[in-house]
This record gives C-alpha cells, structure tokens and sequence, in this order.
C-alpha cells in the first residue's frame, strides 16, 4: 500500500472513530450530500480543481479528508463512464477502488476505465492549508495542534478567518497558542491592514524560534516604514536569544560527549593509577561491550523479542562478566609478566588489541553491525530551543550511576580500601600483608567490565564494529592525563571538560583541528602540572 493512500485511509479511519463515521455524526444522506462536491473535482483544469478544494474546505466536514489526501498523493482518479471520483490503489493490471467518503471497497476498475486527477504544485500547497483547516475543530487537542502547525508551515492567508472561528472554541493553552502563532504567520503573508502586521510581529517575537526568524527575515526585506522597522527589532532581539540557545546546546553536547569519554576512560584511571599500565587494549574491552550487546539482542529477536525492551539490562552484567573475564586473562597471562617495563607493557597491549580486532573480524565480519534502540531510548524532545535525544540523556544518567557506583566500591568496601593503598604505596601495602597482584588481576578486570559496560551504551549512539574502540582510546588517556591518574574526581572533571571545549572549538575549527588544540592545551598543561588537576597523595605517589 502507498505511503498516501495509508495516510488518507488512516485519516479517514480516525474521523470514523471518533464520532463522524456514517453511524454517528454523519447519516448516510449527509454524505451523499458531499458526493457532488468531490466529483467535481474531476470537472474543468487546475483552476476549477482550485475552487472545488475550496468548496469542500468550506463544509468545515473532516470525512473529506481522506479524499484531499489522496488527491495530494496522486491516488485520485475519476471513472470515464460515469465521473465518479474515488481512491485507487494499483491492482494487477488495474486498480482497486476504494469509496472516498465512506472508505469501502467499490470494486475493481482498468487502467483505461479510470483517469487520474492532476495537481500541480500550486495545489498541493492549497491541499496542505486545507487538510490543516478541516482539522482545526477536530476533537482531538493533539490533532488540533498538528493542524495549526501545518498551517503555520504553509503561511497560507486564505487560513485566517478558518483560525479565527478555531480560537473562538479553544480551550487548551498550548493549542491556543500555536493556533496564535500560525494565525500570525498566516497574516504576514495577507493583505491585512499594518496594526494587524504589528501585532503579528510581536506574535512571532514571543515564539522566538528559527521559524519565527525566518519568516521575520522575509518580511524585513519586503516591508516598509514602521512594518521594517518592528521586523528588524524582533529579528535583532531572536538572534540574541538564539545565540544564548546555541550556547546552552553547545553545553548540552559537550556535557554528553563528555559522558561518553567518561564511559570510556573511567575504567582506564583505575588501571592505570593501580599499575602503571598503558592499556592500548582497552578499547577493544568497549568493543567487546557493544559486541555483548549485540549478540544478546541478536539471541533475543530470534528466541524471545517480547525481552527486546529488557535487552540493555540484560547485556550491562554479561558485557562486564565478558570483558572483565578477558581483562583478567592478559593481566596474568602477560602484563604481570612486564610490570615495571612501560614501553614493553604498551607494545604488548596494542599487540593484544590487533589480535582482539581480528577475532572480531573473523566472527562477525568486518562491516557494522546493528544494534537496536529499546523505545524508551528512541526519540527526542524539546526544551526551550534545546532538542535534547533521549539516548543521550540515558547515556549521561548512565554514566553518573556508574561513576556513583565505583565511587562506593572504593570507599565502602574491603576490595576498594586495598586498591587505594596500592595506589598509593605498592611496597607498604605488600608490607601490611595485601596480596598486591590479586589485586592488579582484580582491578584490570573491572576496569575491563566496566570498559565492557561503556560498550553497551555506546552501542545505542555508535557503529558497531571491530575499530570502535580505537576512536575512544587517545581521547581516554588525555582525560586520565588531564584530570589526574587514578583519581576518579579528577577524570569526571577532565572528561566533561574536554568534552565541552570540543564542542565550543568544533564549529570554528572543525573536529579534527578542535581535537588538536585540546591536545596541544593539554600536553603545555601538564608542564606546569604533571600530575593532572587533581593529584594522588601518599608516600609513593609523591616520591
């Protein structure tokens, strides 16, 4: 079925439902008595078509809808024999007919029995302005509203008297209020007297979107006088509070690119505060994550998909056991072997991260590979000016309870207060009977879980595939490097502030240039302050 055929039927569908079907609000002859008027639309040329759309708008009757819908999408046609008018649908070699007020079947028809019944684009304007006018008194606020914004969007003047009858009856503010601000929109583009224009112009000052700026910018070319003068006050006073918007969303992105290095390197601080380690394997701990994630979601379509909506919270324990497990078989299987060797201990892991990219590759193949968004994790919604993407906020809520739940389990626990001494004096732990390399397997196993956890969430907003974690791992070592190894407070303030600088830099320098100065700002910080923001303290630390 075509996507303006289900539109129409599915319009028709919801005025039949709510009370204008033919049992209800409409009887059967108060629908004939409509036939004439849209079988007419198959008399004369566009400009007869024209006055026929505007006849049938003029009921003010939403059964017609469906038919004006159709005739926008190119599916009306009228039957040579007798000109009667209804929807089709491509049928074999012919079409099936479908009646345009009451949506049944009327049978079949061949391509020579019907004839199509031309728009142009001058019409389907007029067609969107009318659709949005006979919905304008719809039941329905939600309806109403979408109906006010198509006409808002059209600017269509002939939509004013239809809006005004509409404000008379309106009871919801919210529909109100856009019913306002399309009425506004609709007299800029009138013949309305300049006290009308005035107040319109302060209409779309108050809205203050870039909608209402684009179609001040319009009138401030063409107007004159006193009309130019208000145009250019309202377009000067939305470019100010614009550009606060764009700030506040630059913000915004920085605070969830921010989250997202924080993911990535919060696992990283602890191992390489513990142990000294350079991991270069430990983006491919986040890519194994969203791998988990993936084969979890690929299990649950086939066996379960009623779990689907359940399938993050399911891969968040199985992400971290997979990692972890894995984090734990290189640190004893070969950095235990390398402690104290830095340049060996970095060759081995980025060796360790090739052969984990290649058994990736050589069980999923090379492409990307889809993870799904859960429905609570799709969408967006706007605040002010801000449009804010629920998988991000999710992935910043994310982070938090991480960040949170690492914080408790190396303040409040036995496993925690033995990471922290040997942090900060290695010799003095082993000393006071810590089993010190229990504790490097231990802790390079959850900063690999929790690596592998990071991979889940950036499975909703990433590829996946076997180079994701190489685009996380540079920036990863320039948060722990910036904000103070080992420290976690140092990372959380390191990661969202780099996060934020690049996203302030990315518009005027690019991503790439932006990524270089932050670089080249961190490597002149750390002269003066070697250990980051925020320094470790202890005997062996300082020494």
């Amino acid at each position: 079925m075509s996507l303006s055929r289900s539109l129409a039927l599915l319009i028709g569908l919801f005025f039949l439902s709510i009370g204008f079907g033919s049992g209800t609000a409409h009887a059967q002859q108060d629908i004939e008595s409509l036939r004439p008027l849209v079988n007419a639309l198959a008399e004369g040329k566009y400009k007869e078509t024209e006055k026929q759309i505007e006849a049938l708008v003029a009921t003010g009757d939403p059964v017609v809808a469906p038919a004006l819908e159709a005739l926008g999408g190119g599916n009306l046609y009228f039957r040579k024999a007798d000109r009667q008018v209804f929807i089709t649908e491509k049928a074999g070699k012919g079409f099936a007919l479908t009646d345009p007020l009451t949506l049944e079947a009327a049978g079949d028809a061949g391509k020579r029995e019907v004839k199509k019944i031309k728009v142009n684009n001058k019409l389907r304007r007029t067609l969107r302005a009318a659709l949005g006018s006979l919905t304008l008194m719809a039941p329905d606020p939600a309806v109403r509203k979408a109906a006010a914004e198509a006409v808002f969007k059209a600017g269509d003047p002939d939509a004013v008297d239809s809006l005004d009858a509409a404000l008379a009856k309106e009871t919801e503010d919210d529909v109100r209020l856009v019913m306002e601000q399309a009425r506004a929109a609709a007299i800029l583009n009138s013949d309305r007297g300049d006290a009308d224009k005035l107040e319109a112009i302060r209409t779309l000052e108050d809205m203050g979107n870039r909608d209402a700026l684009s179609l001040l910018i319009g009138l401030q070319a063409s107007a004159e006088g006193e009309l130019q003068a208000a145009a250019t006050s309202a377009v000067n006073r939305i470019n100010k509070s614009l550009a606060l918007w764009d700030n506040a969303q630059n913000i915004w992105y920085g605070i969830s690119l921010g989250s997202v290095l924080l993911l990535a390197a919060i696992g990283l601080a602890i191992t390489f505060g513990v142990m000294g380690v350079i991991n270069m394997a430990h983006g491919e701990m986040v890519m194994i994550g969203a791998y988990t994630t993936f084969v979890v979601q690929e299990l649950i379509r086939t066996s379960a998909p009623g779990l689907f909506e359940y399938s993050l919270f399911i891969s968040l324990p199985l992400a971290f056991l997979v990692s972890g497990t894995i984090g734990v078989a290189i640190e004893r299987g070969v950095i235990r072997w390398l402690y104290g060797r830095p340049l060996e201990t970095l060759l081995a892991t980025w060796g360790i991260s090739l052969i984990l990219q290649q058994a990736v590759r050589s069980l999923f193949g090379p492409t990307n590979r889809e993870v799904g968004n859960p429905d609570w994790m799709s969408g967006a919604f706007e605040l002010g000016q801000l449009t804010i993407t629920y998988n991000r906020m999710w992935i910043i809520v994310f982070a938090m309870l991480v960040f949170a739940g690492l914080m408790l389990v190396l303040k409040k626990t036995s496993f925690g207060l033995f990471t922290r001494a040997v942090t900060q004096n290695r010799r003095m732990a082993s000393s006071m009977g810590i089993r010190t390399p229990w504790i490097d397997a231990l802790t390079f196993g959850l900063g690999s879980g929790i690596a592998g956890i990071a991979g889940v969430a950036l499975s909703q907003i990433d590829n996946v595939s076997p180079n994701l974690g190489q685009g996380y791992i540079i920036d990863s070592f320039m948060v722990v490097v910036f904000g103070g190894v080992g420290n976690l407070w140092g990372t959380l303030v390191g990661a969202m502030t780099l996060g934020i600088v690049n996203k302030f830099l990315e518009p005027y320098a690019g991503a790439v240039l932006g990524k270089i100065f932050v670089l080249v700002f961190i490597i002149l910080f750390i002269q003066k302050r070697p250990r980051g923001l925020f320094a470790l303290k202890g005997r062996a630390v300082e020494a």
